[in-house]
């Protein structure tokens, strides 16, 4: 028996909900097909979106999405995809291997009235790469400026009257590699240039009444090199600190948990070493994130105090822009990059959604790559059918953490017995409180080991809900035309008032508690 003890009165940081955030690209049938099929398609759609998969984003209510990239981001004119769609140039996207034809028929609107209909923020990715300070800041003029301008009036004709107010703008993407090869140094000189180009709105005017004040996202590191990553940083915030600084609010790293080079592990079809192995590396992650949040922190302290009147503060926020399982690629999917999910992809999604929970004092957003179609998705499409992955059903469960603030929790789960391999703990847990609420979620990660385990409570509380994501396999996934082998089930509850309580966690499963702190009459 695995023993939890619970202080719920001892409180963190709040787990904010753009934690949960997910990210689209012109990458394979990630957008097309996965997300926009066009109005005159047979399957039914929303003016061109996908319904099925509006519909199920919608039920997660994504707090944030990330668009057009990713690596197509620095090939991408925003002016492609505006006006009447028949008018829009074709060219070829050789995008990470996507080879096909490029329509330009998802652009900036239809962009936009998926983040409308599904609830989230847009962030957006300018081109850095192949574009130029002049157009980055004409497609914030064209999203931003009230109508009275010709780009606001333009935009009008296109169909929104209103400025869309975007709020989050990256500033190019993964410019250490695709993204130009830059070096540090030479990205921040044209980080400078873009975002002194980036018109403010008459943001901080004390005369002017304004709410578009923007948040500018550097390019952080690839987290995946650990001497790059380090001295990325170091120089970034180096240059950064030279005369004086420019808009900066958020560092975006990029960390993929790599699962290459082992033909014999494919997607659905691995070994149980394989299974460990998966599972362990996506602990990694955490100790990037405290690697580079100190980074950050020493970086921006050494950076000299602005002279004159005008003189501002500078805090930024490290931001986990991109983040999943990348497995061997199968060349025989339906189109590049695209990836069932198992169990094993559900198990490390869950622990690294726990992981940015651990540290939201330290990471303020974070996206799954991708949402459809791409790498660790959320949904697959094919043809008129739509497939809610593992991965979603995790998102589901552990919506309940968004707004809520981390509990101290401590648990005597033991290490898994294995050879020449490091620990990996049997069952990992993590605890939050909001409205007097406690959501508690237990994931095991053995693949035959049930195990018991008690919840100590240091108050009396009412078991409200339990539910658990499970199957019969590790290899098990959904499949197009047959019923969900992975799904969100209801566990029993004992819903007596009490501190103490019992539950078995099954072998390879996801689970979630909630309890309701009972308070004693005066």
């Amino acid at each position: 028996m695995i023993h939890i003890n619970i202080d719920s009165k001892k409180t963190g940081a709040e787990i904010r909900p753009e934690l949960h955030g997910q990210f689209i690209e012109f990458l394979g049938s990630g957008i097309y097909d996965g997300i926009w099929v066009g109005e005159e398609a047979d399957i039914p759609n929303y003016n061109g979106l996908r319904k099925d998969v509006v519909d199920a984003m919608k039920e997660l209510k994504p707090p944030v999405l990330r668009w057009p990239g990713g690596c197509f981001a620095d090939v991408y004119h925003w002016r492609d995809g505006v006006g009447p769609r028949n008018q829009r140039p074709t060219y070829f996207n050789e995008n990470f291997g996507t080879m096909e034809v490029e329509n330009n028929s998802f652009g900036t609107h239809e962009f936009m009235m998926l983040c409308e209909m599904v609830g989230a923020k847009p962030w957006f990715n300018i081109n850095m790469m192949t574009g130029t300070t002049a157009e980055t800041r004409e497609w914030v003029e064209y999203v931003n400026r009230e109508t009275s301008t010709s780009l606001g009036k333009e935009r009008a004709v296109n169909g929104h009257e209103d400025p869309y107010g975007i709020e989050l703008w990256g500033i190019g993407n993964e410019s250490w590699a695709g993204g130009g090869t830059y070096t540090a140094e030479a990205y921040a000189n044209e980080y400078r240039k873009h975002t002194s180009a980036i018109p403010s709105f008459g943001a901080g005017l004390p005369w002017v009444d304004t709410n578009k004040e923007m948040q500018m996202i550097a390019v952080g590191p690839d987290g995946n090199k650990p001497k790059e990553r380090v001295a990325w940083t170091k120089d970034f915030f180096a240059e950064l600190g030279k005369y004086r600084k420019p808009r900066i609010n958020g560092y975006d790293l990029h960390f993929y948990n790599w699962n290459l080079g082992d033909e014999t592990d494919t997607v659905t079809s691995f070994s149980t070493d394989a299974w460990y192995k998966v599972i362990n590396g996506a602990f990694e992650l955490e100790d990037v994130i405290h690697e580079q949040y100190a980074l950050i922190q020493s970086g921006v302290a050494q950076i000299p105090k602005e002279e004159g009147t005008f003189a501002t503060e500078i805090n930024v926020d490290l931001i986990v822009g991109e983040w999943g399982n990348w497995h061997n690629i199968d060349f025989t999917a339906p189109s590049i990059l695209w990836q069932q999910c198992t169990m094993r992809d559900a198990i490390t999604t869950a622990l690294t959604l726990d992981i940015f929970h651990r540290n939201a004092d330290k990471v303020k957003m974070a996206c799954v790559a991708q949402s459809v179609n791409v790498l660790n998705s959320l949904f697959l499409t094919k043809e008129d059918k739509t497939v809610l992955t593992p991965n979603y059903y995790v998102f589901q469960l552990y919506k309940k953490h968004q707004g809520a603030e981390i509990i101290e929790i401590s648990d005597d789960s033991p290490t898994l017995e294995r050879v020449n391999e490091p620990d990996l703990k049997h069952v990992y847990s993590f605890g939050s409180i909001k409205d007097d609420v406690i959501t508690m979620n237990i994931v095991n990660t053995s693949v035959d080991k049930k195990e018991s385990i008690t919840f100590t409570f240091d108050r009396p509380v009412a078991m409200l809900k339990g539910e658990e994501l499970v199957s019969d396999s590790i290899h098990s996934y959904n499949e197009f035309g047959e019923n969900e082998q992975v799904t969100i089930k209801d566990t029993p509850i004992d819903n007596k008032e009490k501190q103490t309580f019992t539950i078995t966690s099954k072998q390879a499963s996801i689970a979630v508690y909630q309890f309701k702190v009972i308070h004693e009459e005066a």
